[in-house]
This record gives C-alpha cells, sequence and structure tokens, in this order.
C-alpha cells in the first residue's frame, strides 16, 4: 500500500511512516528549532532601481526566539554567477555588535543607500550580475544566518540564446 492509501484509509503504520518522513525532510515540524527568518521589504515594490538612485530597506528579523545576538551585518553587494571566477563586491557594509548597536538593529532596523553607477544587473546567457542586501545574524554561540533579497540596477534586457527564434 502506498502512502496516500495509507493515509486515504487511515492505516495507522502508514500514517507513522508518513509522519517520520515530514519529520526527516522538516525539522520544524519535528520540534526542532526554527531557523530566523529576514522578512525585508525595499522602498520600490518593484526591487528595480537606477544608478545613482537611493535604495532604501526595513527588515524585521523573526524566529530568534531567547538566542543572544553578538553581531549583525547589513551590506548590499553584487555578485556574478556563470562560466569562470564568480565576482563579489560590497557596496555598503556594516557590522554592528556590542548591545547597544545591536539593539538598533534586532529585531526591527533599517538602512539607506545611494547606488553607484555599475555594474548593472545582467542576465545573460554566460554570466549574470545580481544585485542584493544582506542581512547577517552572528548569534553567542557561534552560528550564524544569512538572508539575502535579491533587487535590479538598471534595466538591460536578459539576453536571448542565439537559438531562440526572433519575436
Amino acid at each position: 500500500m502506498n502512502d496516500a492509501a495509507a493515509i486515504a484509509n487511515g492505516d495507522i503504520k502508514g500514517l507513522a511512516r508518513v509522519s517520520r518522513a515530514i519529520a526527516a525532510a522538516s525539522p520544524a515540524l519535528a520540534g526542532a528549532t526554527v531557523s530566523p527568518r529576514v522578512v525585508l521589504q525595499f522602498d520600490h515594490a518593484s526591487r528595480i532601481y537606477q544608478p545613482h538612485e537611493s535604495l532604501g530597506v526595513r527588515y524585521r528579523i523573526e524566529g530568534i526566539d531567547d538566542e543572544k545576538v553578538r553581531a549583525v551585518e547589513r551590506s548590499a553587494v553584487w555578485y556574478t554567477e556563470g562560466k569562470g571566477e564568480e565576482d563579489l563586491e560590497a557596496h555598503f557594509f556594516e557590522r554592528l555588535f556590542g548591545q547597544d548597536a545591536v539593539a538598533t538593529a534586532v529585531p526591527d532596523g533599517s538602512f539607506t543607500i545611494v547606488l553607484p553607477t555599475s555594474p548593472l544587473s545582467y542576465e545573460g546567457v554566460i554570466v549574470k550580475v545580481r544585485w542584493c542586501v544582506r542581512v547577517r545574524i552572528f548569534f553567542e554561540g557561534g552560528k550564524d544566518f544569512v538572508s539575502e533579497h535579491v533587487f535590479e540596477v538598471g534595466q538591460i534586457p536578459p539576453a536571448r540564446n542565439r537559438r531562440e527564434p526572433l519575436a
């Protein structure tokens, strides 16, 4: 009997098997510690910005419960993906540490930056250039958590594969 049939027929052993599979696949459902979550809001709902434009974000860190936060890093970075070496550069980087500084960034925080002239976001066939805002949380116990939120700089149309027919 498959798992769907076990559930439909109320088969206790089948239900237990499905329950164990769900618990193994999702530690949160098994009662393990839930990972933090960063809810971030850009000041442009479209997440599309132009060079030299201000980018403002507000964020809320959820799910840290009683864990002590040692530091918070906030950054805006661009990176490449694709063939060849992958590049990464921070346009903005701020690390807040110490009880007073961390208190200003947890659980809520915000920052505003002015974007540079380049690089522009690009969705190429061989290489892609992407921008993102990162919020990284460092905990007293040594672990950390990173949340990335992608946005675009400029409006270069995506490259098309040479094999794609022209419209």
